[in-house]
């Protein structure tokens, strides 16, 4: 299904379905940067705001996109916060923001839709100032060997959307292209997945100082 369809469609029922890679990815955030403070930040594919307030917690200022009208809606339902903008954006196009913008760009369960890893890659290299961190938290690679993808139900059926796999080697080659560093590299399990594959790739850059 065309991703921003789904996404739309998705929105509706999206905090109330169950979703473990959802849920993981939440607690992974947290656990990253729960002591840590940012001046400003970019939440890239913010959906329906489940981490923004977390992360206007410990930032100045968040700038949260999404490409989704009805994910947006459901953000800025449930986030108030004077230090949060919401807005549309599509990443696959040139961003609007100026170089080096933000000290912490967060990128969660959004580039399984994304073709052109390297230029998302470019942008928030160009984006960060110097010393700046992205984070990435995606489907593991290896479940996606397997087929998964994200998905959802809606009467009683299983819609799926749109992804491309993309190997761990892709992201460390598209940093590495970009000039971000890899500083950090995790696999992740919800306490419900014992004995399988992992959930989640977690993945930390910073941009190197030239």
């Amino acid at each position: 299904m065309i991703v921003q369809k789904a996404y739309d469609n998705w929105s509706k029922t999206y905090d109330s379905d169950i979703n473990l890679t959802r849920d993981l990815d939440e607690v992974v955030l947290k656990e990253t940067f729960d002591d840590m403070h940012f001046k400003r930040v970019l939440e890239v594919g913010c959906g329906t705001g489940k981490n923004t307030g977390f992360l206007s917690s410990i930032a100045d200022s968040v700038s949260a996109i999404d490409f989704s009208d009805g994910m947006i809606m459901k953000a800025k339902e449930k986030n108030t916060s004077d230090n949060v903008l919401f807005s549309i954006a599509d990443i696959t196009k040139p961003w609007t923001f100026e170089n080096e913008s933000f000290n912490l760009i967060v990128c969660d369960l959004i580039l399984e839709h994304i073709e052109d890893l390297l230029f998302v890659f470019n942008e928030a290299s160009r984006t960060l100032v110097n010393g700046g961190v992205l984070f990435i938290n995606e489907l593991h690679p290896f479940r996606q060997y397997q087929g998964k993808k994200a998905h959802f139900e809606r009467n009683g059926k299983t819609i799926e959307i749109n992804a491309f796999i993309h190997n761990v080697s892709d992201f460390f080659s598209c940093g590495t292209k970009s000039g971000l560093l890899l500083k950090d590299l995790k696999e992740c399990w919800h306490k419900k997945d014992q004995n399988k594959l992992p959930r989640l790739i977690s993945l930390k850059f910073e941009k190197t100082i030239h």
